[in-house]
Parts: structure tokens; sequence; C-alpha cells
């Protein structure tokens, strides 16, 4: 006799439960059931975001969802999903599939499903162990899901060969021409070597090692896995790669489709428990992309068992306001091309992909005659996708990449300055890509293509504006390209630093508009509040290297560029407090000098600087100061680098020169450690100022960047900058 229970339309099925979970989170269970009964799905972000708990956001975000929101459903299949714990995947199965029959150990677990999911009329829940419901279950399913569950094999199975068993079992359940999809972490996934912890024992290094006999699951390389399909008879099956892992999923890459260098810099973040970080992983992932072996690294698997799909890449976009949620796809046609499109995630994102389309037919306008090429974009009026055509070349931020790596700054800015004298083309038409950055133009000799405007406005945009953001972005990125001096590039663009400052303020506005002021990841993390621990900090701090008398360097500059041969070491010596005078005589065909106070990072404050016997500042425009390191304040500057300098250039009309012209630098310099360095660049690199109107300004911001080109409109916001 059946002993069905309804919560709302899902069907919940105790036939085979015990009368006992076997496994319960207590408290946290209890806080997750209170929440989903009192709460809309549509409340549960903001939940998140007040909560930052690791369990909260765990089986509360939308984002679980993504590693199988991909997969192409008519509505009608028939799918098993087992393992649903608290119905993270169960309610996007409901929503893509005919019929959900969900499977789970938990009674607890079970109930929040329901509830969660309560609107949904095409599930039921079955409680109990699977190995106990599985005769059961009828035979004709087109999708079986195993989402984090194959790896708890032993559990639901046991016996000598579980995992060969809970497959061989499952085959039995599918339909002709049905798939399995198993989700699991790989055992030698990059992170793990890198210093995170196992994600299900918590410990360094034990799924590395194999793992004991007594584990509560165990996860298996890439080869583990085909070893184990092969014993099962099973050879048609196919390897995808979601990072950073399964369970947030943000891209997915295939056999077909492996990521680009520089690609892989989402690394750092876990929710789950502290870590250590013991090497950079974007490099490491960047020498394994290199080299052919991401497949057998990637922090996560997702196995298609059965026919492959077209779709060979997916990258969510999801973490944003509804009407701008959206997913990027590369898909394989019949005669083997592959095709770019886009898709609303929301009802409310179809304006955004229409906007996309009128994006494309403004940009190509105002390019028109121009060494700019726009992708070309079609919408299917159907199903509201947008397609594009494929392009192959080389992202401008990989040359601009490659040209750093091999100290080819000229390079570097050759194609800086060829990126914007290729974006200013035609820059008085009422139409810009705000989003013009490096990695969004595909480089194939001397065609350019932009591949992604997504936010086009119609209006004019200063192309300064366009490159600083650009610039920005791809300093952000990666710190190896701190190499690069922004300020200089800034004096280039024309832009003063209060404007800079203006942009980035704008930045932050713009980033929260997208967002819908909602929190993002990274916030999350930061509040969650898992530690990651550099073992280099724990070991006791070396010491500060001392005052060098000989350290401070000169390099002049009368208009070829700095030099060896133009350069001295001045005897100048630090006193005890680590302060110096330098008195120069120069003749008026200088153009620039550069100081080098000491070789290892260090704070310097410009306690005085007098060109003639008078004090010069900055904000007069008659000197500029550029160092490579950041500004603590109007004097101070860090530096972060073994080789800090500070460049002062004397090219200004503003500067009265005569044909031999004094000047007094007095300056004060304090050794620190690199790490406290490092923090301190960084510190001063995060953005836009935190002041107590900051709330204000960004609601503000929203507003002036709502409504940019959508469809039968070519008006954009204003773009203002704080006062």
């Amino acid at each position: 006799m059946a002993t069905d229970v309804k919560i709302g339309n899902v069907t919940l099925n105790y036939d085979h439960y015990k009368g006992m979970d076997l496994y319960c989170d207590g408290q946290v269970e209890d806080e997750l059931l209170d929440i989903v009964k009192n709460n809309e799905p549509s409340q549960f972000q903001e939940i998140i975001e007040k909560k930052c708990s690791w369990p909260v956001l765990y089986h509360l975000s939308e984002q679980r969802s993504n590693i199988i929101e991909w997969i192409p459903m008519t509505g009608s299949e028939k799918v098993l999903e087992v393992g649903s714990g608290c119905g993270a995947i169960t309610g996007k199965l409901s929503e893509k599939a005919g019929t959900v029959t969900s499977v789970d150990l938990s009674k607890k677990r079970s109930e929040i499903n329901a509830y969660r999911n309560k609107t949904c009329s095409n599930v039921t829940i079955h409680v109990g162990n699977f190995k106990d419901i599985e005769p059961d279950l009828p035979n004709d399913f087109d999708y079986i899901f195993l989402i984090g569950v194959f790896e708890y094999g032993q559990g639901y199975i046991g016996g000598e060969y579980p995992y060969d068993n809970f497959l061989k079992m499952l085959k039995k359940h599918l339909h002709a021409g049905g798939r399995i999809v198993i989700a699991i972490e790989n055992r030698m996934g990059l992170k793990y070597l890198a210093g995170c912890r196992e994600d299900h024992l918590g410990t360094y290094f034990s799924g590395i090692e194999g793992y004991n006999s007594d584990s509560v699951a165990k996860t298996f390389t890439r080869n583990g896995l085909i070893q184990i399909f092969k014993r099962c008879g099973i050879n048609n099956y196919h390897f995808y790669y979601p990072y950073p892992d399964y369970k947030f999923m943000t891209m997915m890459h295939s056999d077909y489709y492996l990521p680009g260098l520089g690609e892989l810099n989402d690394n750092v973040r876990n929710f789950d428990n502290s870590r250590m970080i013991l090497f950079n992983e974007k490099y490491a992932f960047d020498g394994l992309v290199k080299d052919g072996m991401y497949q057998d690294f990637a922090n996560s698997f997702e196995v298609i068992i059965g026919n492959e799909f077209p779709t060979v890449f997916s990258k969510y976009s999801n973490d944003r306001a509804s009407e701008f949620k959206i997913r990027t796809d590369i898909c394989v046609d019949r005669a083997g091309r592959r095709v770019i499109t886009k898709t609303p995630l929301k009802a409310e994102a179809i304006d955004h992909i229409n906007s996309i389309r009128d994006a494309y037919e403004a940009l190509k306008e105002r390019y028109r005659g121009g060494d700019l090429e726009i992708n070309d974009c079609q919408i299917d009026e159907k199903t509201k996708v947008a397609s594009f055509s494929f392009v192959n070349g080389e992202t401008l931020s990989s040359l601009m990449d490659r040209c750093l790596a091999g100290d080819d700054l000229e390079g570097f800015e050759n194609l800086f300055k060829e990126y914007l004298r290729r974006i200013s083309y035609n820059e008085n038409m009422e139409v810009a890509d705000y989003d013009l950055i490096f990695n969004n133009i595909l480089v194939n000799g001397p065609i350019w293509t932009v591949i992604d405007y997504e936010w086009t406005y119609g209006k004019q945009i200063p192309t300064k504006e366009i490159a600083y953001r650009a610039l920005y972005c791809y300093l952000e990125e990666d710190e190896k390209r701190r190499k690069i001096d922004i300020n200089r590039f800034n004096k280039e663009l024309g832009l003063t630093d209060e404007e800079a400052k203006g942009l980035l303020e704008e930045e932050a506005g713009f980033q929260k508009y997208v967002t819908g002021n909602r929190m993002s990841m990274v916030e999350i993390w930061k509040k969650i509040g898992k530690k990651a621990t550099v073992p280099q900090e724990l070991l006791p701090p070396p010491e500060v290297p001392a005052f060098n008398p000989e350290a401070i360097k000169l390099y002049y500059d009368y208009g070829e560029g700095f030099s060896e041969e133009n350069s001295e070491e001045p005897d100048i010596e630090y006193d005890k407090n680590g302060k110096a005078v330098i008195e120069l005589e120069l003749d008026d065909n200088i153009v620039k000098l550069r100081l080098d106070p000491v070789s290892h990072p260090c704070i310097v404050s410009l306690t005085s600087v007098k060109w003639n016997d008078e004090k010069i500042r900055d904000d007069n425009n008659a000197l500029q100061i550029h160092p490579n390191g950041a500004w603590l304040s109007d004097e101070s500057i860090v530096f972060d680098s073994d080789d800090p300098w500070i460049e002062f250039d004397f090219s200004s009309e503003n500067l009265k020169k005569r044909a031999v012209n004094r000047m007094n630098i007095r300056l004060e310099m304090s050794s620190i450690h690199k790490k406290q360095a490092q923090d301190l660049v960084s510190y001063q690199y995060a953005g836009a100022d935190e002041d107590e109107n900051e709330g204000l300004r960004l609601g503000k911001l929203k507003g002036l960047f709502k409504n940019g080109l959508k469809k039968g409109s070519t008006g954009v916001p204003d773009r203002k900058r704080k006062a």
C-alpha cells in the first residue's frame, strides 16, 4: 500500500522509508526548512546575502542548477534524479522535463525539497535507500541524474565493486537512447593540489593520497572513471569540465572546446572550508592548458553516458539582475560548423537579448569603412535566442600578455595605440560599446573583430573613457600585468587623476546596476569568512632589508628614453631615519628623470620637491610624477616591486625652465615586507571609495545606466560622475 504525502503539488513517497534519517546536518536543516516554508524562491538570494552561511548558500543558490540547466530537453522527458537532497537541482529538472522522480535517503531533506518546489506538479520524491527503492522504478527513463552522488556509491550500494554495480543497476532503468549524467569532483583536481581540502572529508590531500578504506565518499580521476565505464560495458561517454567546479559552475568546457590561456582565473574562492594557497592556480592552469593536460586536472567532471550533445562550451551570466541573466553557448551544427548562441535565462532577459541585435546593427553602421569588424547577430523570434558566427583568432588581451611575458613594453604600447585607433573610428556617432575590453576583441592577422557587445549604448562615450575601462579591467584580472603603469596611459589618454577616479566610481556603479545591487560571490565569500592561508606567512618574517647608502640611482631621459649610459649612482646616503636629500643641476634639454630609491619593497614619502627653489605640486600640471607603485597619500607611495622607481616628467609647458635648473628632492624611505606591500597595493587598487554616501551614489548610477540601447530606442542614460 502506497504511503504518499502531498506538500503543495509535490508528492512524497515513504514506502521504503525506515523511520530514521541515516544522515542529518541537524540545526542547519531545521534552518533551511524554516526558510523554504516561509519564503518564496525569489527571496532566497536576499536571505543568502543576509546570512552569509555556507550551508544556506550551497543549498539555496540558484547557480547550483547551472550544472544541468544547459542540457537540451523538449519538456516531455522522463527523468530520474538520484540523491536529490534539498532540491537544488530538482526544481530546474521539473522546469525542463515532463516528469521527475527523485530519490533521497533523508526525510528532512526531502521535505525541504518539497517545500521549496511546492509549485511543481510533476515531481515525486521517494524517501529511502536507493537500493531498496530501485526494484520498483520503471525502466524507461530518458535521463538519470547523479549530481554529487556517484562518489557515495559505497553507502548506496555496498559490496566489493559498489561503483560498477551502481552503474549497472542504473543502466537497467534507461529508455533506449537514454542518458546518465554524472557530476563529480576530480580526485586530482588542481584545487586540491593547490591547498583546498577534500570536499567530503574536510582534510588536506586525502583524495590525492587515495582515501582510507573507511572514507564516506570517494572521487575519481578521469582515467579512473573511464576504467569503471569500460568494466560496465559503457563505451559511449563524453566528458565535460565544469569550472570552477560543478557546484557553482560558471563555465563548462569539453574535449571539443578546451579553455584558452588566461581564461581560468576564478580559483581562490572556497566557501566550505579554510584552505592553503600553495601556488597560483591561474598560472598552473595556463601551463596545463598549454601542454594539453587540462582534462586530467580540471576540478570537476560532468560525464554524459550516452549520445553527445551539440553544446561544446557554456558560460553563465546568471549572477545578475533578472533582466540580464543569460547563457552563452558554443554549439556544433549538423554540418560541423561552430555557432555561438546567447539564451535568456529569465523571461525578463528577452529584451536584453533583443538589445544585442540592435547593438549589432548600430555598431556595424558606426564602424562601416573602419578597421573594426562587428560579429554578426541574428535572433530566432520563436526561441528568443541570439546566434553569432564563430570567429577564429586570438584575444587582444592574450597578445598583450605575450608582449608583457617577453618584456616587450613597446609592443604592448603599439597594440594599445592600434586599439585606440580602431575603436575611435566615427567617435561622434550616437552609439558606443561601453564594454569594449581587450577580451572582447579577436585578432586574426589584420582583422580585429568585436565578439561581444552586450553593453552598447545609443549615445557618444569618449574613446578615452572606454579605453581606460578596458585597461583597468585588464590589469585587475592578473597581478602580473601590474608592471604596466596605468598612470602613464592616463596621460596618453588625456585623463586627469580626478577623471580617472570618477571613472572607477562609475564602473562600481555599473557593476551594481548589472547585478541588481545583489552581492557578488566574491563578497559572499569574504563574509562567510573562510581563510585562505599562504604557507610562507606562517614562517618567521624575514629581516627587513637594511639601508644601502649606495642604493639610490638616477636615470636621465633627453628624449630617447632611459638607458644605463645616462644614469648614475650619486653619493647620497639615507640617515638613520631613512631620510635623504637629492640636489641636482639639470640642463633644459632633460625630458624625464627616474629615481630608483632602493632595490626592494618600500614606502617612499616625497616630503618636498623643488624646482629652481620653488616648491612644485602635481596639481598645477607643471610637473607630472609617475611611480610604479600605488599612492597612499599626496606624498607617500607604496612599492611591492624589487625594482621601485619614480618618474618625474618635465615636458609640461607650465614648467619654468632655465639654461641650468636646480632640483631638490627630500624623501623618506621605509623598507617593508613584500607581502605587506602587496596587500597595500591591492587595497589601493581595490576600486571605488566606500564612504557613507556610497549606497546613495550607486542608487543614482543604477538609474542613470537604466534603459540602454533597447528595441525601439536609441536613447542611453547620461553617464555622470560624482563631483
